[in-house]
């Protein structure tokens, strides 16, 4: 039985060295040409799901410091409803530009774009806490259009990003016409909303502004075809911080959670000759 044991040892001690051998072989063989560095453009639509959040008022010459406590919002996606009989820039669109200065080892850098819409669910139950017309207040209020309330991001949340990027490449064909990689970011920058809003009926004026910071994560599978073209598929948790926002005879403070599922086809645009590396 030892003896019997031994020859088992050596037989799975030869199949892993003759893989080892063989997948060494096959490397060498079909040494992968990279270019020096490579720029990629693309350009999608995305859908998100957001965290409950609250949202600080405060109007001091109205005597107001009050909280909305963990409301609902949901996006407005754009591209399901006649997406090629608008501007392209209506739906929830996101774009990224990318640089890869190390393509072998699949480093890069990107500037990574999502213009994201948040509602308030309009009709919830809000519940409100804080001070209103200088006196304390524990309450729930219809947050409904119809009574004074709504919120909206809706010509964006606008989320900017500018991401650290480490592609994987997970299979290809020998020539390189098809070529599936994986790549995984992570980054911060600005917020940019468009704020829209009205509480107890006081409403603002509409506006863009840059109105505090995000940090987000993202990992993409990306098929690449015929070198150039390519589509992405990608998964995305972002946790953006709003403050200062201005609203009628104030400010609110704001943030929230967002997971995103993003949809892109794009381009390569590789510098330099291809080399085997």
């Amino acid at each position: 039985a030892p003896g019997k044991m031994s020859m088992q040892k050596k037989g799975y001690y030869l199949i892993v060295l003759g893989m080892i051998f063989f997948s060494t072989v096959v490397s060498a063989q079909t040494k992968k040409k990279y270019p020096k560095s490579e720029w990629y453009l693309s350009w999608g639509y995305n859908t998100e799901w957001y965290t409950r959040s609250n949202v600080h008022i405060n109007q001091p010459e109205l005597g107001n410091d009050y909280t909305f406590n963990r409301i609902k919002g949901h996006d407005k996606k754009g591209w399901d409803n006649r997406l090629f009989r608008k501007a392209i820039s209506i739906p929830q669109y996101n774009y990224r530009l990318g640089y890869l200065f190390n393509p072998q080892k699949g480093w890069g850098v990107e500037i990574n774009f999502d213009h994201t819409k948040f509602i308030f669910e309009d009709g919830q139950d809000a519940s409100l806490t804080g001070k209103r017309n200088g006196k304390a207040i524990d309450t729930t209020v219809r947050f409904s259009k119809d009574d004074g309330f709504y919120y909206y991001l809706n010509n964006g949340a606008n989320f900017l990003l500018f991401n650290l990027v480490k592609r994987y490449e997970l299979i290809s064909t020998k020539d390189g016409n098809l070529k599936l990689d994986f790549l995984g970011k992570a980054g911060i920058g600005p917020v940019i909303p468009h704020v829209e809003n009205s509480f107890f009926g006081g409403a603002n004026t509409p506006h863009f502004q840059l109105g505090g910071w995000n940090v987000g994560l993202e990992a993409t599978v990306k098929a690449t075809f015929f070198k150039y073209a390519f589509l992405e598929y990608a998964n995305k948790l972002d946790y953006a911080r709003y403050s200062n926002l201005k609203i009628y005879k104030g400010t609110a403070k704001h943030a929230f959670g967002t997971y995103e599922m993003i949809m892109s086809i794009g381009v390569n645009l590789p510098v330099g000759k291809r080399t085997a590396l």
